[in-house]
């Protein structure tokens, strides 16, 4: 019998070592993986524990008295390298608040900036930044109203990190969240995955060879809103990024306790980024996602919210994926083009660190 002193270990297809899960801070417990979750629920949630935070979704949805309901998000950004194509850090922070605020049917509008700065940045790289931020923020249709600035020691910062917050109300009538997925419901997915994974690693010069793939990071709140155009019927949005379709899927079958059930041959994946992860060993459900989105509607506005989502600039590529069961209860399968099924586990450990 162990020792119970002894630290706990796993085992992931993904973490091929041992990895401590207690005791210390690793890379995996930023993964948005299962080690994050469990991070989560065991460190935070019982110290902070309210409603909104216990409904786990991409914002809390907040009541003031007299006003509409709120939707409220918090992000840091670390991602290295800074800049990789079709994006950047500034870029990144913005539309990721934008775009958890826009998954609760919110409607954003007002974001606070925090920079951590490096010293010896250089001011024209934060510049830069600075521009990619308000460009990215007059797309999204929102105002930076608040900020603040540290520096730290040379070498303590990697240059700089951002952190963002995010309001914005939520549309009336509206009622979304990751608990609301019911049986029979349509799973959509806004386009390709794994594209900004990919792009970044890319960058970092770690693929081995040249590839044109480009990060998918965007605003995805006027997608948010032609899609509630179009139907009643939305019973979940989820932008997924670290940790995945897969991870997503997951937190989505276990808090509304259904199961879900996507099709292999129908997730649109671009040819590079299926060469880049069968030559890195990845699973593209788990390569992470900064301009994408999922919808799980009610089967009979499927079509409607899938004839929307084509006719904007970040749905084009929109498809439907899989569908909503009632059993296996907080479960993932895929059924593959070999017309086998498989378990789509959520992400242990980290594959890539430093993403967002």
């Amino acid at each position: 019998m162990s020792n119970t002193n002894e630290p706990v270990y796993i085992e992931s297809a993904f973490c091929p070592m041992p990895i401590r899960d207690r005791g210390y801070v690793i890379m995996g417990h930023g993964s948005g993986g299962k080690l994050a979750h469990d991070l989560i629920a065991a460190r935070f949630l019982p110290a902070f524990d309210n409603e909104a935070l216990r409904a786990g979704n991409d914002a809390g949805i907040v009541q003031m008295v007299g006003c509409t309901s709120l939707a409220i998000s918090t992000d840091s950004h670390v991602v290295s390298p800074l800049f990789f194509p079709g994006g950047d850090i500034g870029k990144l922070a913005v539309c990721g608040t934008v775009n958890d605020v826009a998954m609760m049917g919110a409607q954003p509008a007002y974001l606070t900036a925090g920079f951590i700065l490096e010293e010896g940045l250089e001011i024209g790289l934060l510049e830069k930044v600075v521009e990619s931020m308000q460009a990215a923020a007059a797309e999204a249709g929102v105002q930076i109203v608040a900020g603040d600035t540290k520096v730290v020691e040379r070498g303590k910062a990697d240059g700089i990190y951002i952190n963002t917050a995010g309001v914005g109300m939520v549309l009336p009538a509206t009622d979304i969240g990751g608990a609301k997925a019911k049986p029979g419901d349509v799973v959509i997915v806004s386009g390709t995955l794994g594209d900004h994974g990919i792009a970044v690693l890319g960058a970092r010069g770690e693929l081995g060879f040249e590839t044109d793939i480009e990060s998918d990071v965007a605003p995805l709140n006027h997608l948010v809103m032609a899609i509630l155009e179009a139907s009643d019927n939305v019973h979940v949005l989820r932008d997924p990024t670290r940790g995945g379709l897969g991870t997503t899927l997951n937190e989505i079958a276990q808090q509304s306790q259904v199961g879900i059930t996507i099709h292999e041959h129908k997730l649109p994946i671009r040819a590079a980024v299926r060469a880049a992860c069968e030559m890195l060993g990845f699973d593209p459900l788990y390569i992470a996602n900064e301009g994408k989105l999922l919808a799980i509607v009610a089967p009979e506005d499927a079509d409607a919210v899938l004839a929307a989502m084509r006719q904007t600039r970040y749905g084009e590529e929109a498809v439907i994926i899989g569908e909503v069961t009632a059993v296996p209860q907080g479960r993932v399968l895929q059924k593959t083009s070999f017309g086998s099924t498989r378990i789509v586990d959520m992400l242990m450990g980290e594959m890539l660190p430093r993403i967002c």
